[in-house]
């Protein structure tokens, strides 16, 4: 048990020292946000075991996809650092595990399995007491999947046909979740569904009620992800072969030329961004295709924007991936850096979600005015968001080359770059308002709106991105240097200065001020006007016209001022006067 120990007060040394200032409260809200979901899954178990198993599977499938699509999961501890050690893979892997348990989301997960002994206590004293060992077992196995899902991916990211396939698999996940009310329509579930009953994340509560056999198959169960999570260990410490043949140089006459060359050349060639392309394209298929399962082709028009969105969410952090690299661009005064990746990033994206949009448009045979219309808006939008936020809100990255065997784990700040790509998400959305609106009012005319506004964010937004990037690239090259964004001293005593209630606004508002504004609000706003009223995912669609769009715009409102509220309390204070002697 030595080295279990040994790594697991490594762990705990390391968060010692690295939760503080932002990064600790960013960590508070998130744990205070977990403890609240964990404190109602408990509730579950008072109210019924059918509520509680639903609960923990949901769990589950957080933890299994979480870390997927948050950049890798918690690594503070890399099989690389012990790889000189001598240690086998399966006790590295119990060392790793062992390690893991030390954590804000472990002891979040730990407390939502807190209703394995609320519901033993309904049945028994000895219920009660199996819940004890069924937890720590069931937290195992969330631990164990959880990083056996990024290991798999992590080995399929090492070609480039695993990485598209990964790309694509993740993205059906994730947009079946967003459209879960399809599924359940389809199939009929208007309660808890059985087969929740037969995932591993019910084998505790089966034990709990009885079944005594579900405590020994979750034992066996961790025994065998141990050993599975070694293997993948094993499997890890091998480098994806890079064959130099058939490559031409790039021959370009102009500046720009050789920038958009170079990144068709990274788009097409780096597996991390054939991954990000495979999801986005993965996903916005199939959110606008699931609803055909229970006969409707009302969103299939959609998939082209829905693309759009996502793609530009998962570039957000454009500079910051290509790591210290950007001194090559501060080393050419008047490259035209910016307009070379805008072009690239269209000529990529743009020319997918073109063809995506038409066929699918085709097929339905509309609405032609309003998808026209979202199309260039967005991609305008989002070829001059892009660069724009990645050099505005750069989130400190693992150069290229020095990446880890996780492929996925591009940076150290995972909540910067979740944070970045929700707002790139929002940002991008907002953008495509005006067309949208004016399609839907005018028919035609919101065409030319929202090639107008393509056209001005693609201008402009590039335009301050160049700007930023002339005067501060010292700056952004010394954050990627060092992984360390500046903090000046006003701004941080401002923030010091406040109070903790105000802190805990300022972390709520950031932190849940999408849930209404967008999902609950502008989403739900859209589907009321479409006319799809039937819809079970959104509270303002079970409510009778006009009810239905007063709740959708209340909505707006609760998620700006949310949003306010933390901007309200984070504002710039004038300093009080100062009586000279």
């Amino acid at each position: 048990m030595a080295v279990e120990l040994t790594m697991a007060q490594m762990k705990l040394a390391v968060m010692r020292h690295a939760y503080r200032g932002q990064r600790a409260q960013t960590a508070g809200t998130g744990a205070t946000i977990g403890v609240v979901l964990a404190a109602g899954t408990a509730y579950l178990g008072y109210l019924s075991p059918d509520y509680l198993a639903a609960g923990l599977a949901v769990w589950l499938l957080g933890w299994m996809l979480g870390p997927v699509f948050m950049g890798g999961g918690d690594e503070t501890l890399r099989p690389e650092y012990f790889a000189m050690l001598g240690i086998s893979p399966r006790r590295l892997a119990a060392g790793l595990l062992t390690a893991s348990f030390v954590g804000v989301a472990p002891l979040v997960s730990l407390a939502a399995l807190a209703g394995l002994i609320v519901a033993g206590t309904r049945v028994g004293v000895v219920n009660t007491l199996v819940a004890v060992p069924a937890m720590l077992l069931q937290l195992a196995v969330f631990v164990l999947l959880s990083k056996i899902s990024v290991a798999v991916v992590g080995v399929a990211l090492r070609s480039r046909i695993g990485a598209i396939a990964a790309g694509v698999i993740n993205g059906v996940i994730l947009s079946s979740l967003g459209q879960i009310w399809v599924f359940m329509i389809a199939f009929g579930v208007s309660g808890t569904p059985a087969v929740v009953w037969y995932l591993p994340s019910a084998w505790g509560l089966l034990a709990v009620r009885g079944q005594w056999w579900a405590l020994a198959a979750l034992a066996a169960l961790v025994l065998l992800l141990l050993g599975l999570w070694a293997a993948l260990l094993g499997r890890r410490a091998g480098r994806p072969r890079v064959s130099g043949r058939g490559r031409r140089p790039i021959a370009a006459s102009t500046a720009a030329g050789a920038v958009v060359a170079k990144e068709l050349r990274t788009w097409s060639r780096d597996l991390v961004r054939n991954h990000q392309l495979a999801f986005s394209l993965a996903y916005g298929l199939w959110f606008a295709a699931s609803p055909l399962v229970i006969g409707w082709n009302g969103m299939l028009p959609y998939a082209g924007p829905i693309f759009i969105v996502m793609a530009a969410g998962m570039a957000s952090n454009l500079y910051g991936t290509d790591g210290t690299a950007l001194w090559l661009t501060m080393m050419s005064p008047g490259a035209t850096d910016v307009r070379g990746r805008q072009l690239a990033w269209v000529a990529t994206q743009g020319a997918i979600a073109i063809v995506l949009t038409v066929v699918c448009t085709a097929i339905v045979g509309g609405p032609w005015p309003l998808v026209l219309a979202l199309l260039p808006a967005l991609l305008g939008g989002a070829a001059g968001l892009v660069p724009l936020v990645s050099v505005y809100a750069l989130v400190p990255a693992t150069d290229p080359h020095r990446r880890s065997g996780n492929p996925l784990r591009t940076s150290e700040d995972e909540g910067g770059l979740t944070g970045l790509a929700y707002l790139m998400l929002a940002l991008v959305l907002v953008t495509g308002v005006p067309a949208g609106l004016a399609a839907h009012w005018l028919g035609w005319v919101g065409v030319p709106i929202g090639l107008a506004t393509g056209a001005l964010c693609y201008w402009l937004f590039g335009r301050l991105a160049e700007d930023r990037l002339r005067t501060h690239g010292p700056e952004l090259l010394d954050i990627m240097r060092t992984g360390r964004k500046p903090v000046t001293a006003t701004s941080m005593r401002r923030f010091e200065e406040l109070s903790a209630v105000q802190k805990n606004v300022a972390g709520v508002g950031f932190g849940l001020g999408a849930i209404p504004l967008f999902p609950q609000g502008i989403v739900a706003l859209g589907f009321v006007l479409a006319g799809r009223t039937d819809m079970s995912w959104f509270l303002a669609t079970y409510l009778p016209g006009p009810w239905n769009s007063v709740v959708a715009i209340a909505f707006i409102l609760l998620g700006i001022g949310l949003y306010g509220s933390a901007l309200w309390v984070l504002r710039k204070r004038p300093e009080p006067d100062r009586i000279s002697a």
